[in-house]
């Protein structure tokens, strides 16, 4: 279980908060959208969640404080950033070892490696440069790295932008099974509200830095569409 309890953020500078007392609560097996306009709050949350950004409040995971025992809790995770910055001069392979050795895995075998890069269409091209990558390239092999290390919790901004079909469908179809046979928790922030709606069981919907609606994706929408339920709000 990942819980948000009462986190607010304030930058240097600034005279009002971020983000104010943020509270959340997902379960093991959650596919979790978080949702908001631009400069709603939705990164500064993502940042505090794995740990980039300080702030006031605490978030737990599995009984292990962030603030507590910083390293055990980022054990347990795995972030993909929407613009993920990579070693350039490693090799695709390279920089997955690279991830798995920060996170003490040493039993992984270059074929399960090597299934991920055909999955997610990157195949022989995993040997290359990462500066030889496309955007999509370099998300496809975050992806890889972040899912080699087993993580128990997935924090993803923006995961499918630069991925082709074939890869998102992919993507989705992953975290699906990971989160139904293993528990995994998905949490993550999209603008593209059709594919939330269809993807997450779950939401939450961020405005002026606080959370305004939460709970299962059927109840926040109501009868009509996500879309028109975030219309609605942002319209008001």
């Amino acid at each position: 279980m990942l819980e948000v309890k009462n986190v607010s953020k304030k930058y240097p500078g600034s005279d009002k908060n971020a983000i104010e007392n943020i509270n959340l609560i997902i379960n093991e097996g959650d596919i979790y959208g978080f949702i908001g306009p631009n400069g709603a709050g939705k990164s500064t949350t993502i940042k505090a969640i794995v740990g980039i950004h300080s702030f006031e409040g605490d978030i737990i995971f599995n009984n292990i404080s962030i603030k507590e025992d910083p390293i055990k809790f980022k054990k347990e995770l795995a972030y993909i950033p929407d613009n993920p910055v990579l070693y350039e001069h490693l090799s695709g392979i390279e920089y997955v070892n690279f991830i798995l050795n920060i996170y003490g895995v040493k039993d992984k075998k270059i074929d399960d490696i090597k299934k991920l890069s055909d999955m997610f269409s990157l195949g022989d091209k995993i040997y290359d440069p990462i500066s030889s990558y496309s955007h999509g390239m370099m998300q496809k092999i975050s992806i890889i790295a972040a899912l080699s290390h087993n993580p128990k919790l997935l924090v993803l901004d923006e995961p499918f932008v630069g991925l082709d079909p074939k890869a998102t469908f992919e993507l989705k179809e992953t975290l699906k099974q990971l989160c139904e046979k293993e528990g995994l928790i998905v949490f993550f922030s999209s603008h593209v509200l059709d594919v939330v709606e269809k993807f997450c069981n779950k939401i939450a919907i961020i405005k002026n830095g606080a959370i305004i609606e939460s709970g299962d994706t059927q109840v926040v929408k109501g009868e009509g569409s996500l879309e028109e339920k975030f219309m609605e709000i942002f319209n008001e």
